[in-house]
């Protein structure tokens, strides 16, 4: 256990204020620096968990983040659902192209955070929601 966290169980965070999107940065670093991702491995989860926390919140209208210790039977990563039922994505090519934005930002998000992951999966259905799954990898 680390900090009170059980790695061997998904740990869960309800998305529903920016106090939560918080508190999921705060979770995945405690997570990633449990199974010893290195410092830069670290810094680029933490984003891209924010920025993936950020739209589930914005665009989602709030949803959750579970984060699972995984093995591959070599090294160990941390993976990260977001899901929401919200609006889901109607063009998800779209998207992910830098710098296409709903929202007047820099449109880096899901491709910024795409970029900084070593897996990263999108499942989307209009007028039902949205799953990301992200998962980094240690070295």
């Amino acid at each position: 256990m680390t900090a009170g966290i059980d790695l061997g169980r998904p740990q869960a965070q309800a998305i529903g204020s920016d106090e939560d999107v918080v508190r999921v940065r705060q979770l995945v670093r405690t997570v990633a620096v449990a199974v010893k991702l290195s410092l830069v491995d670290q810094t680029k989860l933490v984003t891209a968990a924010s920025e993936l926390a950020r739209n589930t919140l914005i665009y989602g209208g709030g949803g959750s983040a579970e984060v699972t210790v995984v093995e591959d039977g070599r090294r160990r990563g941390v993976r990260i659902l977001f899901a929401d039922s919200g609006p889901g994505i109607p063009d998800l090519a779209l998207a992910l192209t830098d710098g296409y934005t709903t929202g007047g930002g820099l449109g880096l998000g899901l491709s910024g955070a795409r970029r900084l992951v070593d897996e990263f999966d999108v499942q989307t259905t209009v007028g039902e929601g949205t799953r990301i799954t992200v998962t980094k990898w240690s070295r």
